[in-house]
Parts: C-alpha cells; sequence; structure tokens
C-alpha cells in the first residue's frame, strides 16, 4: 500500500451534480409525465438535446421553469 494520498482525479460520486438527465428521470424529479416533458420541450419551455438516440433535459432549463410557474400565497388582508 501507498502512503500517498488519494489522487485528485478520483471523483466524489456523491458530490456530482448532473447537467442533465434522461426524460425518465426528469419525470421523476418533476413528478410531470413523459407526455408533458415533451410538450415542454417542443414548445420550448424548457431545454433539451438530443444526443445519438437519447433525448437529455436540461437540469438548470427544469429547475427555471418550475420556479417560474411557482405560485406565490396570497396575503389576507
Amino acid at each position: 500500500m501507498s502512503d500517498r494520498p488519494p489522487s485528485s482525479s478520483i471523483i466524489d460520486v456523491a458530490s456530482i451534480h448532473p447537467i442533465s438527465v434522461r426524460i425518465p428521470v426528469a419525470v421523476r424529479m418533476t413528478g410531470l409525465s413523459k407526455s408533458k416533458i415533451y410538450q415542454l420541450i417542443a414548445s420550448g419551455d424548457i431545454e433539451a438535446a438530443k444526443v445519438g438516440r437519447a433525448t437529455v433535459v436540461f437540469v438548470e432549463s427544469l429547475r427555471s421553469f418550475l420556479q417560474s410557474q411557482r405560485k406565490r400565497p396570497r396575503s389576507h388582508n
């Protein structure tokens, strides 16, 4: 065994934050249906890319879209 510290090229998988996810993961992340995700892609409301046969959705685009849809509670006067 070596007394050297671990290489900096070793990545802690738990600290990885994906920049894109496939459609089934986007569905689980948002609670939206698969068809709704595809509608949002088609309308340009969320950004996606086609890589080979895979469609990936940009996570930041999902976050931004959902934040823009947030409903604020009304104050009762």
